[in-house]
């Protein structure tokens, strides 16, 4: 450890340029690692706070919850055989203010359940971050489809879906407004929801979200980035100790010569490896926590402690083997011969 040290001392500016980048490429993937969990839960809060459960949609419905509608007759045997259970219908639309100004909304309306506030008819309960619009407790909102007025009851926190605040309503009102009989979906909660109901294709929580439009795409596309970022930082530490195993060859040489084992000198290549990504981490974790704090209330970015420790042991993994396959070059090194390179 101590030759290791003083080589870092030694050629400490080929190291900081390594730092540097390691340091870059991983903030970089937690910033959008934040972004990716940040519209996650803007894209489908509403579901993913949900306990875990069974989704059930018609089979026709092609895996597409808003094709799916739940014939009435199973939907009250459902419900009478599983108490916890709740049909849900959802759709997008939106609501105008006294001023006329439109809010684009997601409607929710539920049979009565714990899971979702109990609203009554005329009255409609909306996400907290149309607060920041000026929308009050009291207020009157409207709907064209709606030959009605909705009265504002009160707020609910972090109840998103497609990207869009939640406005759960009565079942009369959305059955009003679309024009529509059949619920979309049942949702039975719990260990005990079956895995299979006649005429129903059954989804757990993570397998509806890819059900909602644009989810998955969303999704896939900001973990492929992530994960393209993860293998760079690997070929770098790959192609860094490679450069540097070349110019020490005759370095090498010498330390077999006398004695050395081939594991000491991986032993202080990984020692070096991990001084610069242990480092780097910190100073990446650091920032990004710090970023979190200040971006914007509007920017959708969520990282959590989880995410940034499961991220930080795939960088170290990720050295780990780089660096690693970049010495095995050091295993195949002849004293003499690597000596005799080292002078010409």
């Amino acid at each position: 450890m101590q030759m290791a040290w003083k080589e870092v001392k030694k050629s400490k500016m080929k190291f900081l340029i390594l730092g540097s980048i390691i340091f870059l490429v991983s903030f970089l993937t937690f910033i959008i690692s934040g972004l990716a969990n940040g519209l996650s839960e803007d894209n489908a809060a509403l579901i993913k706070n949900l306990p875990n459960g069974q989704f059930y949609l018609n089979e026709d419905a092609d895996q597409t919850y808003n094709l799916s509608k739940i014939d009435e007759k199973q939907q009250e045997d459902l419900l009478k055989k599983y108490t916890d259970a709740t049909a849900i219908s959802i759709q997008m639309g939106f609501v105008n203010d006294a001023d006329d100004k439109q809010f684009s909304v997601a409607f929710v309306t539920a049979t009565d359940s714990k899971l979702f506030p109990n609203v009554k008819e005329n009255e409609i309960v909306l996400d907290s971050s149309l607060k920041d619009d000026g929308i009050k407790v009291g207020d009157i909102l409207k709907n064209n489809q709606f030959s009605g007025e909705f009265k504002v009851k009160g707020f609910t926190e972090k109840q998103t879906y497609s990207h869009a605040p939640v406005a759960f309503i009565n079942m009369k009102n959305y059955q009003e407004i679309y024009r529509v009989m059949e619920m979309q979906t049942v949702f039975i909660p719990g260990s005990d929801a079956p895995d299979s109901i006649k005429g129903l294709e059954s989804f757990s929580n993570k397998e509806f979200l890819n059900t909602i439009p644009s989810y998955g795409a969303e999704q896939m596309s900001l973990n492929m980035i992530i994960w393209f970022l993860v293998v760079i930082s690997g070929m770098l530490f790959a192609i860094f100790f490679y450069m540097m195993n070349v110019q020490k060859i005759g370095l090498y040489g010498i330390l077999k010569a006398i004695g050395v084992k081939t594991s000491k000198l991986f032993s202080m290549m990984w020692y070096q490896m991990l001084l610069i990504t242990v480092i780097s981490l910190l100073l990446s974790v650091g920032l990004s926590q710090v970023f979190s704090m200040v971006a914007p209330s509007g920017m959708p970015f969520s990282l959590t402690m989880q995410t940034t420790l499961t991220l930080s042991a795939v960088f170290l993994v990720i050295g780990f083997i780089g660096a690693t396959i970049s010495g095995f070059q050091i295993k195949k090194v002849e004293p003499l011969q690597a000596i005799q390179q080292g002078e010409m």
